[in-house]
């Protein structure tokens, strides 16, 4: 009896061939062509996300910079002046007596998502200080990923 049924499954697959291995072209063409379709409309979605996931970052940036200036302040009695700059959070500048830092761990902190310096400016024309950045284009104004990201 097993031996019959043995002789059956083999019989089986000789006449069903090598059509039972794989996939044909026609099917495979069908499914790159659903997965195409799919990424062409997620695609858009993912880019924006990226974008303001950036500009987001930008604004924690500013915030935990200006958290390091204050701290600077309290401790100098003044905020770095533009000759020294943010790098003074970093580097103990020449006639700072009472500097306690550095207050950000790395240089490359100062710098946006975008790989653009964060722009100090003493004394700011909107507070003590003006931090900001200038976005994905690198100039001043724009809208969405090229937006202006400031402290005020």
């Amino acid at each position: 009896m097993a031996t019959q049924v043995v002789m059956k499954n083999r019989r089986n697959r000789a006449r069903r061939g090598a059509r039972a291995d794989g996939f044909t072209l026609l099917e495979l063409l069908v499914v790159l062509l659903i997965l195409g379709l799919l990424a062409t409309i997620a695609t858009p979605q993912v880019l924006g996300y990226l974008g303001g996931a950036k500009t987001d970052t930008a604004r924690i940036q500013i915030s935990n910079i200006s958290a390091a200036l204050d701290l600077h302040r309290l401790d100098v009695g003044r905020y770095p002046s533009k000759e020294e700059g943010l790098v003074s959070l970093v580097r103990r500048p020449a006639d700072a007596e009472r500097w306690n830092g550095p207050y950000l761990r790395k240089e490359q902190g100062l710098t946006d998502p975008w790989g653009n310096p964060y722009v100090y400016v003493f004394p700011g024309a909107h507070g003590d200080y003006d931090l900001s950045s200038f976005g994905a284009d690198g100039a001043a104004g724009g809208e969405g990923e090229n937006q202006d990201v400031t402290s005020w």
